[in-house]
């Protein structure tokens, strides 16, 4: 059973007041929430600010305000993975600290990094940055970035007094590290308590509208799951579908993702037609840039094919994950009809990589669409799904199951291929470190606990 503190911060019912807006419709929100702009108020305070909260929350939505104020210069966004970088159209976090793959250990990497000018410099300038996706950095890898900042601005405050503002949910994917290390979250370093940061956790759920569905997923969340969570899902299992149901599968392997994609592509009746992406830049920036860009080397399509948008529309028609179908080609942009029925044109555009100073090494220009038929449960964290089918077999990391199960909309448009309840994992440590938070962190929104659901 849970702690009556963390009961408290559970996510709000279906019948609780709302955002004015759906991540799931085919727009972005155009307004805050009220807790969102507590979080906003905070972040322009000046102080450290932990943004957490679930799935479906709206994290994203507060940084994307955030950082329409800001001078990238004097402010970066950083991102702890090189894919999620090219999406946000930031820079990772290992290139901006100089940090590499802390070859030789952190003392070696400060050394090194400390003889660099234009790293020293860089760090001096900045008023403060953004980590998105915090929960995949390692407590070593935190601890090393801080103490690094603290001796280039050659002070004793937490980060040299450069503001930090840390996004994330450490209740989804864990932090990358090299094979057979022991894992250890930002949160375990001492570094993230020297950060002092100021805890806001968004409660209300902007994605999923169901109060029964929304249980489900935080018990999920805590990899406790109780009878009636297990019926739940047991009911969400299908026994068959046809191949050309449509909807995204989400498998926990790339060989998985590729072959159905494949398979689904070739069945289609029609030519296939194939733009090839576009690179400019350093040879060994565009190499890196293939493995990280949203968009394959080669975008393959017909007339009818299953296509997911992977960008979020300036013009608010569409997010990162909407889809769709495709109703016509031309060598200048797409027609593709979404699941609302509206038909957009979808033109080329470009995705870069930036360097560690923030100006693009490498550019990739094509259609910004990927298949849909089917994509791995990593690639799938951010993204809002309407229709999903999700295999949950033979998973091995803490949080697989709950970045896949709460991607969708509705209970209604979530199926499950394969499911056991042993790929159902959540880190005890992420539990206990989220229990331990209280509202003496700071003045909560309206003078409730900061804890997340879980």
């Amino acid at each position: 059973m849970m702690s009556k503190s963390l009961e408290k911060c559970n996510h709000s019912d279906a019948n609780s007041e709302r955002a004015s807006y759906s991540i799931g419709r085919d727009v972005t929100q155009s307004q805050l929430s009220d807790e969102q702009q507590h979080a906003l108020q905070r972040m322009r305070s000046g102080a450290n600010v932990f943004l957490t909260g679930e799935a479906g929350s709206g994290k994203s939505f507060v940084v994307k305000h955030f950082r329409r104020e800001l001078d990238e210069k004097e402010f970066p966004t950083l991102a702890s993975t090189g894919a999620a970088a090219v999406l946000v159209g930031g820079r990772t976090f290992h290139s901006f600290f100089g940090l590499g793959i802390l070859e030789g250990g952190p003392e070696a990497t400060i050394e090194r990094v400390l003889r660099n000018r234009r790293v020293v410099r860089r760090l001096q300038k900045i008023q403060g940055f953004i980590v998105d996706e915090v929960s995949m950095l390692s407590a070593e890898t935190l601890a090393t970035a801080q103490r690094l900042c603290r001796l280039a601005r050659e002070s004793d405050e937490p980060w040299g007094g450069a503001q930090v503002i840390a996004v994330g949910d450490f209740a989804q994917l864990p932090p990358v590290t090299p094979y057979r290390q022991q894992r250890r979250w930002a949160f375990e370093s001492p570094a993230w308590q020297h950060s002092q940061f100021e805890v806001i956790c968004l409660k209300q759920n902007h994605r999923a509208q169901s109060a029964e569905f929304l249980k489900v997923l935080n018990e999920v969340r805590l990899g406790k799951l109780t009878e009636d969570s297990i019926e739940y899902l047991n009911n969400r299992v299908v026994d068959w579908i046809t191949d050309d149901e449509l909807g995204t599968r989400l498998f926990p392997r790339l060989n998985q993702t590729q072959a159905f994609n494949g398979e689904r592509l070739e069945a289609l009746e029609g030519e296939e037609i194939v733009f090839e992406t576009a690179y400019s830049g350093r040879s060994t920036a565009i190499e890196q840039l293939k493995k990280m860009a949203p968009i394959p080397e080669y975008l393959a399509m017909k007339i009818g094919a299953y296509v997911m948008l992977r960008t979020n529309d300036p013009k608010q028609r569409w997010v990162n994950g909407t889809t769709g179908t495709i109703v016509d080609i031309t060598d200048e942009d797409l027609q593709i009809e979404l699941e609302s029925g509206r038909t957009v044109k979808v033109e080329q555009m470009a995705f870069s990589m930036m360097d560690a100073e923030g100006n693009p090494v490498a550019t990739a220009t094509n259609f910004p669409i990927s298949l849909a038929y089917a994509i791995t449960i990593h690639k799938s964290q951010g993204l809002t799904l309407h229709q999903s089918f999700i295999d949950l077999n033979g998973l091995w990391e803490p949080g697989h199951a709950y970045v896949a199960l709460s991607r969708n909309v509705t209970p209604e448009g979530m199926h499950i291929l394969r499911w056991d309840p042993s790929s159902i994992k959540a880190d005890p440590r992420v539990f206990q470190y989220y229990s331990q938070l209280d509202s003496t962190q700071g003045e909560g929104f309206e003078e409730e606990p900061f804890l997340p659901s879980i």
